[in-house]
C-alpha cells in the first residue's frame, strides 16, 4: 500500500429491525469509542442523534463515526432499513470500501436484504453477512443460510461455528485456527474456497499443506472480487461475534491507497445546513487531496469554488483539519453550489451508482398557520437540498405545495421536523400514485421556432420507446456546422425537463431521443432559443405517437394464520394482483407476488383487521407496468402546455404569466 492512510470506509446495510444500529453501537463500543452501550428501544444509540429517531426507534438518515481497530482505521455508515428512507442508503453506496449486510437470525431475508444486497453486488462492493440474533427465540441459522443462497447469492463462505446454539447465550468460533483444522467445519470450508480458486484446488487435489497464512491471503483476495461472501454470526445486543466482524473487516475488506499525486476525484454525498457556516457538502475522495484555501473544481456545475474550512470524522466528532486525502471522507465548508450527487475535479474514479430509491407517492402540503406558508416553502427548498428526491413543486399561481415521498412513515418523521427544526405546523392531502409515461411508438418530432423574432431554432428528434428500465437515452446525429455545440448542449440538458410532464402531466421514461436535423441562425439564434423549440418538438412528437400510462407495481410476501390465507388471495385478486403458490407451514399461510400500489395502499390496515393483528406484510418496488388509461389517472399540467404553440412561446419568454 502507499505510504499515507490505512482507512476503509464500510456501510451497514440491513432491513429495518435486523439489528444494524445496535451493531454499530458494539463496534464504537468494542473499539474504545464510547463508555457506554446505547440502546435503539430508549432512544439513546449514538449514531441516532435527530430527535425523530430517538423518539421512534429508527434510523431516518445515514450517519457516520470513527474508530480504530488494530491499527486500521474505520469510518463506519449506518444506514436506515426502513425502505422510505432507502434514499439515504442510495447515496451511501458511492462511498464504500466493503459493506455488512446484517440479516436476522429470526426474520431472515427481507425484501429490503435483497434489494441493498443487489446494489452491493451490481457495484462490486465487497460484502459480509452477518446472522445477527442468534441467541433469540425462534433463531434458525440453517433456515437463513438456505434463504441467503436462494434469494442472495450461491457463492457463501461460513467461517464459523455456533456453540450452545440452543441456549440463550450462545458463543461463536472461527473455523480458521489450528485446533479446527482437522474438523468438518475446516475441510467444508477448504472444499469452497477450492471450488473459487485453482491453486487452491490444486493444492487440495494433491494433498499439499494448505497454511493458513496461503488461505487467508486467497480469502482476502476472494472477498475483495466478490468471488465469495464470507458469513459470521453473532448477537449484536450481547456482544457476541462483534470482535470476530471487526477483525474480518480489517483483514479482509481492501483499502484504497492514498496517491496524492493523482488529480482529484470526489462526489459529494450529503448536504446539511449549519447556522453559522452555512452549507456544509459531506464528500468521499477517490483520488487527489484539498487543503483548505483551495479552489476546487465541480464538475457537474462547471464552477469553482474556495474551501473555507476542512472537518473529519474522530470518534463520534467532527475535527478540524487542514486537508483531506483519498480514501476519506469529509465535511466541506464553503461549496455553496454544491448538490447531493455532484462531483468535483474529474469524475474519472468516481463510481456509478444504482437507483434503489423510487418515490411512489405525491402529495400536497398544507401550513396550519395561514402565515407560515411562505416560511414552508423555503423550508421544504432546504430540506430538499438533504433530500433531491422529494421533488419539491411549488404552483405559486395556486398557492399550492407538493412532494413525492416513498412512503407513509415517511410523511410522519418530515411531519416531526418540520415541527423541530423549523417549527411550522403542516397537514397533508391525499397521497395519490405517481405514474409515468412512455412512448406508445417510434415517431418524430418537429419544431421550426423561427417567429416571432428574434429568434432561430429549428429541430427534428426520433423518438423511440425502450425497455422498461431503461431511462432516457440521447443520441445527436446532427453536424456543429447545423448546430452550434453550444445549442446542442441547450437541447441535451433541456431534454429531461420537457420530459417530466407528457400527454397525460407525468414523467415521461423508457425512450431514445435522437436529434436528427436542425440548425440555428449566424445573426438570429439566441441563448434559450433551443431550450423553446425542444420542448414544443418534444410534445409534439409525443402528441403524434401517443403515450402509454405506466403504474408502480410492488412484490409483496403476506404472512397469516392459516384459516385466512383464503381472505387474503381473494383480496388480492380484487386488487388486480397475482401470486405465486402459498406455503403453508405449521399452521402459517405464507404468499408471494405481486400487485398494484394504487389498488394496495391501504391493505396493511385491512390485514391487520382480518388477521387479528397476527399478519405480516413486506413489500419492495417491483417495476412500472403499463396500465389502462382509464384504470389511471392524469395530472393537471403546471404552467402553459407546449402544444399551446403560441402561448406557450409567450409564456416561455416571460410575456405572460
Amino acid at each position: 500500500m502507499a505510504e499515507g492512510l490505512n482507512i476503509r470506509n464500510i456501510g451497514i446495510l440491513a432491513h429495518v429491525d435486523a439489528g444494524k444500529t445496535t451493531l454499530t453501537e458494539q463496534m464504537l463500543y468494542k473499539s474504545g469509542v464510547i463508555r457506554e452501550l446505547g440502546s435503539v428501544d430508549k432512544g439513546t444509540a449514538h449514531t441516532d442523534s435527530l430527535e425523530v429517531e430517538q423518539q421512534r426507534g429508527i434510523s431516518v438518515k445515514a450517519s457516520e463515526a470513527n474508530f480504530k481497530w488494530k491499527d486500521v482505521e474505520i469510518n463506519i455508515i449506518d444506514t436506515p432499513g426502513h425502505i422510505d428512507f432507502s434514499a439515504e442508503v442510495e447515496r451511501s453506496l458511492a462511498l464504500l470500501d466493503g459493506a455488512v449486510l446484517v440479516v436476522s437470525a429470526v426474520e431472515g431475508v427481507q425484501p429490503q436484504t435483497e434489494v441493498y444486497f443487489k446494489a452491493l453486488k451490481t457495484m462490486k462492493v465487497p460484502t459480509i453477512i452477518f446472522i445477527n440474533k442468534i441467541d433469540r427465540i425462534g433463531a434458525d441459522v440453517e433456515r437463513v443460510l438456505g434463504e441467503i443462497r436462494k434469494l442472495l447469492t450461491e457463492f457463501l463462505l461460513p467461517m464459523e461455528i455456533i456453540k450452545e446454539e440452543e441456549s440463550s447465550t450462545p458463543s461463536v468460533d472461527l473455523v480458521l485456527k489450528e485446533e479446527l483444522k482437522n474438523s468438518i467445519h475446516f475441510n467444508k470450508l477448504i472444499e469452497i474456497l477450492a471450488e473459487r480458486d485453482e491453486d487452491i484446488l490444486e493444492k487440495y487435489l494433491e494433498d499439499e499443506e494448505i497454511t493458513f497464512e496461503f488461505l487467508k491471503e486467497k480469502l482476502s483476495l476472494a472477498i475483495e472480487k466478490c468471488n465469495l461472501y464470507p458469513v459470521i454470526y453473532g448477537a449484536a445486543l450481547k456482544g457476541t461475534g462483534i470482535e470476530e466482524l471487526l477483525d474480518l473487516l480489517v483483514e479482509s475488506i481492501p483499502s484504497l491507497c492514498d496517491d496524492k499525486s493523482e488529480e482529484l476525484s470526489a462526489i459529494v454525498y450529503k448536504i446539511k445546513g449549519h447556522k453559522n457556516l452555512g452549507k456544509l457538502a459531506y464528500i468521499r475522495l477517490y483520488s487527489g487531496q484539498i487543503e483548505s484555501r483551495d479552489a476546487v473544481y465541480n464538475h457537474t456545475k462547471d464552477v469553482e469554488e474556495k474551501v473555507t474550512q476542512i472537518k473529519r470524522f474522530s470518534g463520534q466528532k467532527e475535527i478540524n483539519c487542514g486537508k483531506v486525502s483519498s480514501g476519506e471522507i469529509a465535511c466541506i465548508s464553503g461549496l455553496s453550489k454544491a448538490s447531493i450527487g455532484d462531483i468535483l475535479g474529474n469524475p474519472f474514479k468516481v463510481p456509478k451508482t444504482p437507483s434503489i430509491a423510487k418515490p411512489l407517492l405525491t402529495i400536497q402540503v398544507f401550513s396550519k398557520i395561514k402565515e407560515d406558508y411562505i416560511k414552508l416553502v423555503e423550508a421544504l427548498q432546504e430540506l430538499q437540498e438533504e433530500d433531491p428526491l422529494l421533488n419539491l413543486q411549488w404552483i405559486k399561481e395556486k398557492n399550492e405545495i407538493h412532494i413525492q415521498i416513498m412512503g407513509m412513515i415517511q410523511l410522519e418523521i418530515l411531519e416531526s421536523i418540520l415541527k423541530s427544526r423549523f417549527n411550522i405546523e403542516v397537514t397533508f392531502g391525499k397521497p395519490s400514485i405517481i405514474y409515468k409515461e412512455t412512448p406508445c411508438k417510434n415517431g418524430i418530432g418537429f419544431e421550426a421556432y423561427t417567429m416571432p423574432k428574434p429568434c432561430w431554432a429549428v429541430v427534428k428528434f426520433e423518438i423511440e420507446p425502450l425497455p422498461r428500465g431503461s431511462g432516457l437515452v440521447y443520441e445527436s446525429k446532427v453536424r456543429t456546422e447545423d448546430i452550434k455545440l453550444r445549442y446542442q448542449r441547450e437541447i441535451e440538458s433541456q431534454l429531461p425537463i420537457a420530459l417530466k410532464q407528457g400527454l397525460y402531466g407525468w414523467e415521461v421514461m423508457d425512450l431514445k431521443v435522437t436529434l436528427l436535423e436542425g440548425e440555428d441562425h449566424v445573426m438570429h439564434s439566441n441563448p434559450g432559443d433551443f431550450i423553446i423549440a425542444t420542448t414544443m418538438g418534444i410534445m409534439n412528437g409525443l402528441a403524434s405517437v401517443g403515450t402509454t400510462l405506466l403504474e408502480p407495481i410492488i412484490s409483496f410476501r403476506i404472512s397469516v394464520p392459516e384459516e385466512v390465507g383464503g381472505k387474503v388471495l381473494n383480496d388480492i385478486i380484487q386488487m388486480r394482483g397475482s401470486f405465486d403458490s402459498p406455503l403453508i407451514l405449521n399452521g402459517v399461510f405464507t404468499v408471494e407476488g405481486q400487485m398494484p400500489i394504487a389498488t394496495s395502499l391501504d391493505y396493511p390496515i385491512r390485514l391487520g383487521i382480518i388477521s387479528s393483528g397476527k399478519g405480516i406484510m413486506s413489500t419492495k418496488f417491483l417495476c412500472y407496468s403499463p396500465i389502462a388509461s382509464e384504470l389511471g389517472c392524469s395530472r393537471e399540467r403546471v404552467g402553459v402546455n407546449p402544444l399551446d404553440r403560441a402561448k406557450y412561446i409567450l409564456y416561455a419568454r416571460n410575456a405572460i404569466k
